[in-house]
């Protein structure tokens, strides 16, 4: 048996798998990884997908199980796709498929390889990113690439809203490249990983913000780990405020320091370490519900 093996999860996941499938390619074999319950969702289901689509479909973490190995090779499909697969695919299982196995990475590499590409490129403060297709290899995101598509990054856009914009990158380019890897004409342009960047997976606690940091940078981390994603956090008012949403804000001050809270006739702003403030439009308190920027304004004022 020929045809197409994927591993996919997640927008880019369900987006590509959905491309093939619509275009009626023979895809043989799904796998997907089962929902984490700790997790906000914000993506269609990869599974659903396949199978509402008759595909065989199965949930698993990795495909490190010889099992899995043994069951690729029963199947021996020409090609085997990662699309935002969230675990390193073995060696020995890459060697399977007879023309390829490629991965679609949420980046415009070599930049932002390895894990969380659009959340890092946001709190790097980046101004554009991409999706990236290329071969996959031992090494993560090394590949010889085959195609890529740029999307930009507003200066308030958060994670959520790049995650789309990727999202839409990849089929563009799957869909640009798929006719060139089925005739055997796409391109394999070698990768120089020393002009790019590599950046390991975040947890939660890499939210709580610093306040000597400049505004600038607060905003990007406040951006980049916006809902459905952790949040970006503060004990700056006693008890942890998650912070949803900031803008860099226009007031200024004198006898500014790091840290800073002054209300504003509608809002809340805080003063970082370039003395630039920015302003708070969505926090969260702990053990509370989400507040606009005038419902925290008045929460700020009743812990005076």
């Amino acid at each position: 048996m020929s045809g197409i093996v994927i591993a996919g999860y997640s927008e880019v996941g369900y987006r590509c798998t959905q491309w093939l499938l619509d275009a009626g390619e023979p895809v043989r074999l799904v796998y997907t990884h089962p929902d984490d319950p700790n997790e906000t969702r914000w993506f269609e289901s990869v599974a659903e997908l396949a199978r509402s689509r008759g595909v065989d479909t199965l949930l698993v973490q990795d495909l490190a199980a010889p099992s899995e190995e043994a069951r690729l090779r029963a199947v021996a499909p020409e090609f085997l796709f990662s699309f935002y697969f969230r675990a390193m695919i073995p060696a020995s299982v890459l060697a399977i498929p007879s023309r390829g196995a490629l991965n679609m990475h949420g980046s415009l590499l070599p930049q932002f390889r390895g894990r969380a590409p659009v959340n890092w490129a946001i709190l790097k403060g980046a101004r554009e990113t991409g999706a990236s297709l290329h071969y996959m290899t031992d090494k993560p995101d090394a590949g010889d690439l085959v195609d890529q598509e740029a999307v930009a990054i507003e200066p308030d856009d958060d994670a959520l809203v790049v995650s789309r914009k990727v999202g839409q990158a990849a089929v563009t380019v799957l869909a640009r490249a798929w006719p060139r890897l089925k005739a055997g004409t796409a391109p394999r342009m070698p990768l120089d990983l020393a002009k790019g960047s590599y950046y390991g997976g975040r947890k939660p606690e890499d939210g709580l913000i610093d306040w000597l940091r400049p505004a600038r940078e607060v905003h990007d981390l406040v951006r980049a780990v916006s809902h459905p994603w952790p949040g970006a956090y503060t004990d700056l008012f006693g008890p942890k405020v998650t912070i949803w949403k900031t803008a860099l804000s226009p007031y200024g001050g004198h006898d500014c320091f790091p840290g800073k809270v002054e209300l504003t006739e509608t809002s809340v702003i805080v003063y970082c370490g370039d003395d630039r403030p920015v302003e708070i439009l969505k926090a969260r308190p702990e053990g509370r519900g989400n507040l606009d920027p005038q419902g925290f304004r008045h929460y700020v004022m009743t812990l005076k």
